[in-house]
Parts: C-alpha cells; sequence; structure tokens
C-alpha cells in the first residue's frame, strides 16, 4: 500500500461467481484493500458470503484483504474470520454487546481492529472503545443495501471524529463505505478519511485499475 488515501474496491459490486478471476487483474501498486462485505441477513436483510469464499479470494490475489462484518454478535464467528489473516477486520457497534472484547482479540491475532457505526449512531458512541481500535468505519449510507447515495450529513460525522482523534492524539484511520465517486471524494477525504471504500465507482465497466487510480486522482487535495 503506497498512497496516503487507500481505496478498498468492495468485491460486491463485481460478480461474485467470477471474483478469484477477477481479482488476479488487479493492480496492487493500484488497489490497495480489498472489501468484503459480510452479510448475514439478520443484522442487514441481504446475504453475501462467509470465510470460506474470503479464504478462497486470498488465494488469487496479494492484495490486502478489508473484511467487514454486518453480522449479529460477531463474537460467535470471530475466530473462523480471525484465522484467515486478513488486513483488518471491522465489527458493528450495534451488532454486539461486547465490542472491546471483539476488538481486543482481532488485535491480539496481529490483525487490525476496527468498529463501523450505522448512520444512525452518534460517533460519540465509539470514542470509549477507541484504545482498541486501529481504524473506524463511517458508513455513509444504511447497511445491508447496494447502490445507495452517499448521505451529506456523513461529513459532518466525520469532521467531528477526526476532531476528537486529534485531539487525543490517537492513531486511527477512518474509513468510509456508501455511495463514494469522483464527484465526493475530495470532500469526504478533506473531512477526514483516510480508507474509501468504492463500489460502483471502482467496478464500473469491471476498468477496477482504471476507475482506482481515478478515484485517487480525485481525491489529491
Amino acid at each position: 500500500m503506497n498512497s496516503k488515501i487507500l481505496i478498498s474496491p468492495s468485491i460486491i459490486a463485481g460478480d461474485l461467481s467470477t471474483a478469484g478471476t477477477d481479482v488476479q487483474q488487479f493492480d496492487p501498486g493500484i488497489v490497495d484493500l480489498l472489501h468484503m462485505d459480510v452479510m448475514d441477513g439478520n443484522f442487514v436483510p441481504n446475504l453475501t458470503f462467509g470465510p470460506g469464499f474470503i479464504r478462497s479470494i486470498k488465494k488469487h490475489t496479494p492484495i490486502p484483504l478489508d473484511v467487514h462484518l454486518m453480522i449479529e454478535k460477531p463474537e460467535l464467528s470471530l475466530e473462523s474470520y480471525i484465522e484467515i489473516a486478513p488486513w483488518c477486520i471491522v465489527i458493528h457497534y450495534e451488532s454486539t454487546r461486547f465490542p472491546g472484547r471483539s476488538l481486543a482479540a482481532i488485535r491480539k491475532a496481529g490483525i487490525k481492529s476496527g468498529i463501523a457505526l450505522n448512520p444512525a449512531t452518534p460517533v460519540e458512541a465509539v470514542y470509549d472503545f477507541l484504545p482498541y481500535c486501529d481504524l473506524v468505519l463511517i458508513m455513509s449510507v444504511e447497511p445491508g443495501f447496494y447502490g445507495q447515495s452517499f448521505m451529506e450529513n456523513s461529513l459532518g460525522r466525520i469532521k467531528k471524529l477526526k476532531e476528537y482523534i486529534d485531539r487525543k492524539n490517537l492513531n486511527i484511520m477512518i474509513q468510509v463505505d456508501g455511495g463514494i465517486n469522483s464527484s465526493n471524494i475530495k470532500d469526504v477525504v478533506s473531512a477526514g478519511a483516510g480508507i474509501i471504500v468504492a463500489g460502483s465507482s471502482a467496478y464500473k465497466d469491471m476498468k477496477v485499475n482504471l476507475n482506482t487510480a481515478e478515484l485517487k486522482k480525485a481525491a489529491i487535495l
């Protein structure tokens, strides 16, 4: 990963039936991470894939995996994701009564730990858990539905979180997921985001390398 702003194309924006072959074409010098949205049909209405699929994808690419668990009680299946040894594992604040316990387990395994926030959850809710985190994911759309438009009020949420992180002198990255494209990525980065999840904007016409490079260019401050 060699860029100030990391771009993480979301694999569900492509064709999952050919994902193993597709990711072999992604240039690790351009694509920083691969975002893996795990949905359980419970925490969110949709159902995607589990650890077996992610383990298979990892065999096809050297690009680090960015695993986003949109599942109820992630602590019950966390070990199966830890065994894959992805770059990071992100759990949702709203999905568990024990976020600190899961975050500590992820970090203990040598994996970056992250906590995600739905649009309706105040950013202040995770302040007490930041010592256990390497990143915070702010959802800029409602989780579980692909193709939504970016929620403009997310910019204020990103700024508030960034200001708190800086004030406390914490080494925590902010990731943002949902509706980000070349027309709004600069605003998102200016607000404080360091990792951008890109769905259709990265996968348009399956030109992931080109689209990712264009997103990085558009993000330059």
